[in-house]
């Protein structure tokens, strides 16, 4: 599973393409960077996956039970505007018009990119969700990652 790392800002066209950062791309597969996959994701941001790796994230949803409608809702909502992508010769991907509304993606959007996936954001958005006083980054960490016997995660 690829691990990728990096932050990009990037400049969105009038119809709505980007270019996928040089320094991103050189991470990507050579046999699965023109098969991509965008959708929603958590938190206002678009996900971005390969093909492979998004058929390995929604095989995640194969265990909930499709008779319990919070599992239902979950799986409808986790899927809706998947959108297959490819990247053009410019190696440019085009943001659907419906996701970028979803995400408030103008002309600037910042790819953010850790583990197997790659967020889109807003830049607006995007600033947002990563200001933190560097006390409250390391209160957080040591809530999330300090106690080894911590049974909230």
């Amino acid at each position: 599973m690829p691990q990728y790392i990096g932050e990009y800002s990037c400049k969105l066209d009038d119809k709505g393409r980007v270019i996928i950062p040089a320094g991103l791309k050189k991470q990507l597969p050579k046999d699965q960077a023109k098969a991509l996959v965008v959708n929603r994701g958590f938190d206002k941001c678009l996900t971005l996956f390969t093909k492979k790796d998004w058929m390995e994230e929604t095989k995640k949803l194969s265990g909930l039970n499709e008779f319990n409608r919070k599992d239902r809702r979950f799986m409808r909502l986790f899927n809706s505007g998947a959108t297959e992508v490819s990247m053009d010769s410019a190696s440019r991907i085009l943001i659907p018009k419906k996701l970028a509304e979803y995400a408030e993606i103008g002309t600037e959007a910042v790819f953010y990119a850790y583990g197997n996936k790659i967020e889109i954001w807003s830049r607006a958005n995007y600033d947002e969700q990563m200001e933190m006083d560097p006390d409250e980054f390391s209160d957080l960490a040591e809530d999330v990652m300090g106690a080894p016997d911590n049974d909230d995660h």
